[in-house]
């Protein structure tokens, strides 16, 4: 067999880190120090977030490459390409981050040196892990005040220790630690005081230690072409752009290659254009080689994980794998009486399934499966949040779409049902301790572990069925005054844990359309929270409030107050509480089973499956 060869010139990494741990903030440093963008160009912050979702909610989605040609001290005077992906942080987005590992040959670990290793960290290690890579850790925001960063240091270690087992190599112990301020744009070997700055001026030491320290992308030399599709994108101008990374041979524009599809057929293709990355853009290129990451164009049905070969020899690489979906929701065409009101909305069955399909061929971390009902589908994900993007993603490109309660996806093992299992980590202050417990235990959780830092703060670990979680968020912040913070990640399956307590709260259902008036909503308001406003035009079966007690109940929102002529000094809107505004989230969460979100451009409503109050009282009767 031949030797593999080392480029040198060439590094392939990716940045992992838990939710909101500096993560692209530090991706934006490194463009800047590495002379990226010119004297005068115009950069947002998070350059890297270049989603409207991602920008609103502070998160990163899909997982994005970037190139740095650095030209450095470590460089030893020739100019280093660093392909950098930056993965999503959260588990929900996993797809994501097993496409961003599939890309690289190391992991640059980053880690807040206030709040630690967190469970989006355990999930995007043990990833790493399981692919034997090498890790750089950063412990990030060493300038906060309440950095604690030693004890961050030795958590990181314990996780380590608790994730390594027989099959993986110890020497994955002895990993490099660089201690910075993403903000600051400084990093340094050399351990600063905690709420301290690092003692030198700019990211050097992290570029040197992911030079040092993550290996080079090596190939055999004469070796046939191989490269794996690892992302999609699209241009105006070239339609599908597949995004690949060359394991052996050369990749070049104009030739002819053999395209291996997922079915296990093979058809040859031509490269038309071929793209490499510079910084945040893409520019045409001539060829690629072993290591590199491009965008190719000339292949319409191309999909992620398939394999681009030589023609004359073609050898497919691998199918990407990702974690098997843990939570589903129904995404139906909207079925309500303001249905189709929105001018320019997409309304039709096809149209709905035609955007389903067209998600399926970019991300790899979800499925569609038929239901009993021609214009509904059962979309499977990895988390609430994920499936929520996506609904989000088609109401703002105009779908009207009736979403049901998420439901667990379960599986049976040895002839037993079991379920997802997620693993909660809730910072909290003390005084909550109790009300946490108390409220986690009706959602059949239990406590594995408990720190206290001695800071009036907690940390506590919990096993819960992934179940109990649907509407906890809510509740939590409620219970602990909006200063809890909790974050889940999946763990396993367990055998069914039996029936779970819903909320305990009712509904407040609509029993005929009209606009809400002030006057029915002054009286209503004592029996609960209001959804809506004076004026929004309700129908029969629409949720308008959340009922203080446990059962439903059906309300006139549209009852006008009777003429008479004697006026009244009390003014109904002077005595009206402001409605509680639910986002598409909230409002999932919120669902019971026999209710459903009605999702249209300009508006969320809350209804019941079944509209008539008659017809719903049978089924209710029925069930008991």
């Amino acid at each position: 067999m031949s030797e593999k060869i080392s480029r040198k010139d060439l590094r392939n990494v990716a940045i992992v880190a838990h939710v909101d741990h500096g993560k692209t903030t530090l991706v934006d440093a490194m463009l800047h120090q590495a002379g990226a963008f010119g004297e005068h160009q115009h950069v947002d912050e998070r350059a890297m977030d270049s989603g409207e979702l991602e920008r609103e909610k502070g998160i990163t989605i899909l997982a994005k490459n970037t190139a740095v040609h650095y030209k450095g001290p470590a460089a030893e005077g020739e100019e280093m390409v660093i392909n950098i992906i930056d993965t999503p942080g959260h588990a929900d987005f996993g797809g994501e981050v097993e496409r961003g590992l599939s890309m690289v040959d190391g992991i640059v670990l980053l880690v807040d040196a206030s709040e630690g290793p967190l469970p989006q960290t355990r999930f995007v290690l043990r990833k790493a892990l399981n692919r034997n890579m090498p890790v750089v850790l950063v412990v990030n925001k060493v300038d906060r005040p309440d950095s604690r960063i030693t004890e961050v240091v030795d958590e990181t270690y314990e996780l380590f220790m608790d994730l390594l087992d027989e099959s993986h190599s110890q020497d994955a112990l002895d990993f490099p630690v660089v201690y910075a301020s993403a903000k600051a744009g400084r990093a340094s070997v050399e351990m600063p005081e905690n709420g301290g700055l690092p003692d030198k001026e700019d990211l050097e030491d992290l570029f040197k230690t992911i030079i040092d320290t993550i290996p080079a992308p090596q190939y055999t030399e004469g070796a046939p072409l191989q490269a794996h599709v690892t992302n999609l994108d699209a241009s105006p101008f070239l339609g599908r752009l597949a995004l690949v990374r060359v394991h052996e041979g050369e990749l070049k524009k104009g030739k002819t290659v053999a395209w291996m599809k997922r079915d296990g057929s093979t058809q040859n293709v031509k490269i038309t254009e071929l793209l490499v990355t510079e910084a945040l853009e893409r520019k045409p290129g001539e060829q690629a080689g072993p290591g590199d990451i491009v965008a190719i164009a000339g292949i319409p049905e191309i999909m992620i994980g398939e394999t681009l070969a030589d023609a004359e020899s073609p050898v497919a690489l691998p199918l990407i794998t990702v974690d098997e979906p843990a939570i589903s929701m129904t995404i139906g065409t909207n079925t309500s009486p303001l249905a189709g009101r929105v001018k320019g909305s997409k309304v039709t069955a096809r149209l709905v399934k035609d955007r389903l399909d067209r998600e399926l061929i970019g991300n790899v971390s979800i499925k569609v499966v038929p239901t009993e009902r021609p214009d509904a589908w059962e979309v499977q994900g990895r988390g609430e949040l994920a499936l929520a993007i996506l609904v989000e993603q088609m109401r703002r490109e105009g779908y009207e779409l009736t979403v049901g309660k998420p439901q667990v996806v379960t599986r049976e093992i040895n002839g037993k049902l079991h379920e997802p299992v997620e693993r909660l980590t809730i910072d909290a202050p003390e005084e909550y301790l109790g009300t946490i417990t108390q409220l986690l235990a009706v959602r059949k959780g239990r406590m594995e572990q408990m720190t206290n830092h001695g800071t009036g703060w907690v940390r506590m670990e919990f096993l819960v069925p992934a179940r109990g979680l649907i509407g906890f968020r809510t509740e939590f912040l409620t219970d602990t005054r909006g200063t809890g913070i909790a974050h889940h990640v999946f763990e396993g399956y367990e055998p069914w844990a039996g029936e779970l307590r819903t909320r305990a709260s009712g509904s407040l259902v609509a029993d005929r359309t009209g606009a809400a008036t002030s006057y029915a909503m002054t009286s209503l308001q004592e029996r609960g929270v209001l959804f809506v406003e004076p004026t929004t035009e309700v129908y029969e079966g629409m949720i308008v409030g959340e009922n203080s007690r446990a059962d439903d109940m059906d309300v006139n929102i549209t009852k006008e107050k009777k003429q008479t002529n004697v006026r009244s000094n009390a003014d109904e809107f002077e005595k009206l509480v402001p409605p509680r505004k639910l986002s598409l989230e909230q409002s999932l969460e919120f669902c019971r089973e026999d209710e459903c979100v009605e999702v249209t451009p300009d508006a969320i409503r809350i209804r019941k499956v079944i509209l008539d109050a008659n017809t719903r009282g049978r089924a209710a009767r029925g069930r008991k």
